[in-house]
């Protein structure tokens, strides 16, 4: 761990902390060294770190429990406003064998529409990823994703043939905002192969946004198949 100088402020730690966690360095679910650790690595007073942790704490980015120590979390709870479960959770709750198909995944230049939604830069790259979710054979969900790959530069090795890109970005990166919108849209003749209904058909659809302290992580358009049922908890 590199060291500072003995100026370093709790704003300089908070600011490390975050490139870490957005890096991929300290992932979700795992834990920080200790204050004294971080206090020594930062030449710094452990009221320096305490206030810098606890500040990310409220913030929503860390969990900090007595003797349990300080964690990164997947998603900040103050944020949280539903619960939104991996598609293998919603599987297997009702009873189903959850089923995982890649379709396509492709890094490639952003395309206009893309582009302007999330407000990226002119010829920025995303990751292209495209994939079947199943309830035994039975179609589930369809997931057509775009991934910003300078806010997650990992992406670029990923390998989404066993995993869906749902888990490995909560495996992966934490969110501090997220936009849903819910609407009615019409099986186009891809669509309707995919999720087994007539082209044409009225299909419930969600998409979702998430972004990371005000970059774009995430757009996900989400298609589900006939008697899907979305609960939330506010």
């Amino acid at each position: 761990m590199t060291r500072h100088s003995d100026t370093t402020s709790y704003k300089d730690i908070k600011q490390t902390v975050l490139e870490r966690i957005r890096s991929g360095e300290w992932r979700p679910d795992s834990l920080l060294p200790n204050e004294q650790e971080l206090a020594i690595a930062f030449s710094c007073t452990r009221t320096t770190v305490n206030r810098a942790l606890r500040e990310l704490a409220d913030e929503g980015f860390l969990e900090r429990r007595r003797k349990a120590g300080t964690r990164v979390l997947s998603a900040p709870q103050r944020q949280a406003r539903f619960t939104i479960p991996l598609v293998r959770d919603e599987v297997e709750a009702m009873g189903g064998t959850y089923r995982y198909a890649l379709v396509s995944s492709e890094a490639c230049t952003a395309p206009d529409w893309l582009s302007a939604r999330l407000a990226l830069r002119a010829g920025q790259d995303v990751m292209h990823v495209r994939c079947m979710h199943y309830s035994g054979n039975t179609p589930f969900q369809y997931e057509d994703r775009w991934i910003v790959i300078e806010s997650v530069p990992q992406v670029s090795q990923a390998d989404f043939t066993g995993t869906g890109p749902n888990e490995w970005l909560v495996e992966t990166i934490p969110f501090t905002n997220v936009e849903l919108t819910f609407l009615a849209s019409r099986a186009d003749a891809s669509l309707a192969g995919f999720l087994d209904v007539p082209e044409g058909e009225p299909i419930f659809t969600t998409e979702r946004i998430t972004w990371l302290q005000g970059q774009p992580v995430t757009l996900a358009k989400l298609y589900f198949a006939a008697g899907y049922r979305m609960t939330t908890q506010i």
